[in-house]
């Protein structure tokens, strides 16, 4: 067998084995990673946005994970042309979506999302609504909003959970809750922005609180095999240094009320995956993660392309590159699934190309593409 041939078996045998996540399988351990793109006037995903997703389906994409949906609180979103994941038109459209998806022969979960303190003010989609957070703190310490009571808290927990409910219904795969860079919950789970005195703030086990209460609401929306990810993350927007665990204690201490409430699979947002998390290891974020909860985990961060997100959003376009650390991780178990970003962005046959050794083949990704949906 020539050197091609056995690197292409290599890299099928790893990538192409089955994964159930709740009572979901997957045909492979492929993930997209969810990635805004405010292609949906009104909140509305139109024909557009059905079309780019089933694009990645019909590469051979295990699982979608959409951009974060907008769940139905006034406070949630801050933009007009991020979709929504409550109201007719809506729902009607996200229809059309998993439809398309499921014809491609795709999995789609739905990203649920609240942005909280990174409202803005006046924006849309509804411009009266103030920005809220656990302490009306946002990520870069101004105090710009007003710190939730605990009917807002009770308020958002349930649009959690409509939203999940009304996910299942029109088809999607599963949910997953956004719980990084800066978001709502991510606000809770921070100390720098969660600075509550009652049962919501303190320690990690009680800025979890919030967080778990969320996922156990979401748990009781939906059928007891539908499955649930959490997306979290140290970094925050701006805030790059952040740090929820300065060690594995701290990290298990954190997440495992989190497991207990219902969570399925973890999935552990880095900047670069191959990033060791803690001193005296190489284990990644999603490593430590699936070692201290037991539960199944997505990595993600700079696969397939020497660069990270933030270079290209300072002009800096990123090479293709190969995927041989990735498979070494995945081969002995460290994490489950492999979520990639801008790279499908680049070419929706990421995936196709990658199992048949075409990657001189591969659309590289440039700026240029977030102006449309190719």
């Amino acid at each position: 067998m020539s050197s091609t041939s056995a690197s292409a078996t290599r890299v099928k045998d790893i990538l192409l084995r089955p994964f159930t996540l709740g009572g979901l399988t997957l045909p492979n351990r492929i993930v997209m990673a969810p990635m805004t793109r405010e292609f949906s006037p009104g909140g509305v995903p139109g024909e557009d946005v059905a079309a780019y997703y089933a694009r990645r389906a019909a590469g051979g994409v295990g699982l979608i994970i959409t951009e974060g949906t907008y769940i139905g609180h006034e406070s949630a979103g801050s933009s007009d042309r991020v979709p929504r994941i409550h109201g007719e038109q809506a729902l009607a459209g996200w229809t059309r979506v998993t439809g398309a998806v499921h014809s491609a022969g795709g999995k789609i979960m739905s990203q649920l999302w609240h942005v909280g303190m990174d409202r803005k003010p006046g924006t849309p989609p509804v411009p009266a609504a103030p920005p809220m957070g656990p302490s009306g703190i946002a990520v870069d310490g101004t105090q710009s909003g007003r710190a939730m009571t605990r009917t807002d808290i009770d308020d958002v927990v349930a649009a959690y959970a409509t939203a999940a409910a009304a996910a299942q219904r029109i088809g999607f795969d599963g949910v997953e809750v956004h719980a990084g860079h800066g978001y709502l919950i991510d606000q809770f789970l921070w100390d720098r922005t969660n600075r509550r005195i009652d049962a919501y703030g303190g320690n990690l086990v009680a800025r979890s609180r919030f967080a778990a209460e969320v996922v156990a609401a979401v748990r009781g929306a939906v059928s007891p095999d539908f499955p649930i990810t959490f997306r979290f993350s140290q970094w925050k927007m701006g805030a790059y240094d952040a740090r929820l665990a300065r060690s594995p204690q701290e990290l298990e201490a954190l997440l495992a009320p989190l497991a207990d409430a219902g969570v399925d699979a973890f999935h552990c947002s880095t900047r670069r995956f191959h990033q060791p998390e803690f001193d005296g290891s190489d284990l990644n974020l999603a490593g430590w993660t699936k070692k201290l909860t037991g539960k199944p985990s997505i990595s993600v961060g700079a696969i397939g392309l020497d660069n990270e997100f933030t270079d290209v959003i300072q002009g800096r376009q990123g090479e293709v590159t190969g995927i041989g650390e990735l498979l070494d991780r995945m081969e002995r178990g460290e994490f489950d699934l492999a979520a990639v970003g801008r790279a499908l962005l680049g070419d929706p046959d990421w995936l196709t190309k990658v199992l048949t050794d075409r990657t001189a083949d591969l659309s590289p990704f440039h700026v240029g593409l977030l102006a449309a949906l190719n």
